[in-house]
């Protein structure tokens, strides 16, 4: 059984896949306590891997799921990502990196917390085909950079609540990629667009 905090069907908006559609299937829980995480884990559905096969199927024709959290890799396992393929899905996960993924996984988008709390475990990714870096102009990302030489490079403001604050951390992140042209703008647009 998984626990899975909701599934819905939107635009992705943050990232390397920024604007595709996409089922989100949101698991309940994570490991860390980030300050600005937006994510609410109060509730959560039991489901079976082919309750959520079901689910996600209504929207069968994106043929793109993204799992994500809390973190997805406390729960997450081969015979789930077996289901979503076989039901002709690709699979991209978002993870904080601090437990392994099934190898079969399509997309891996890390985004690292150790920036903000020395104490996060150690990285056990095999592979990493995105760095989504949240930039709050106090921690340099540079040490990312270099993790793998293949992937995508994303900073992504953080959003702190308060609007004069978030402008300032848009502003220093937008500096800082125009003096690293390594690293990509990754706005949270389903924000701005208001949409799930």
């Amino acid at each position: 059984m998984y626990r899975v905090r909701e599934i819905f069907y939107s635009l992705q908006g943050e990232g390397r896949h920024t604007g595709r559609a996409a089922v989100f299937v949101r698991f309940s829980g994570c490991n860390l306590s980030c300050p600005f995480c937006d994510t609410e884990f109060d509730t959560h559905t039991q489901m079976t891997a082919d309750d959520i096969i079901r689910t996600v199927s209504q929207w069968g024709d994106c043929g793109f799921v993204v799992l994500t959290g809390g973190e997805p890799s406390l729960q997450i396992d081969d015979a789930l990502i077996d289901a979503l393929h076989q039901a002709g899905f690709y699979v991209a996960v978002e993870t904080n990196g601090t437990h392994t993924l099934p190898e079969a996984v399509d997309w891996v988008t890390w985004s690292p917390k150790d920036l903000f709390d020395k104490n996060v475990p150690t990285r056990s990714l095999k592979r990493i085909d995105e760095i989504k870096v949240v930039f709050d102009g106090e921690h340099n990302p540079e040490c990312y950079s270099s993790i793998s030489s293949n992937a995508y490079l994303s900073l992504q403001p953080c959003d702190t609540g308060d609007d004069d604050r978030n402008q300032q951390i848009v502003s220093q992140c937008v500096d800082y990629i125009l003096s690293h042209p390594h690293w990509h703008l990754s706005l949270q647009t389903h924000k701005l667009i208001n949409i799930p």
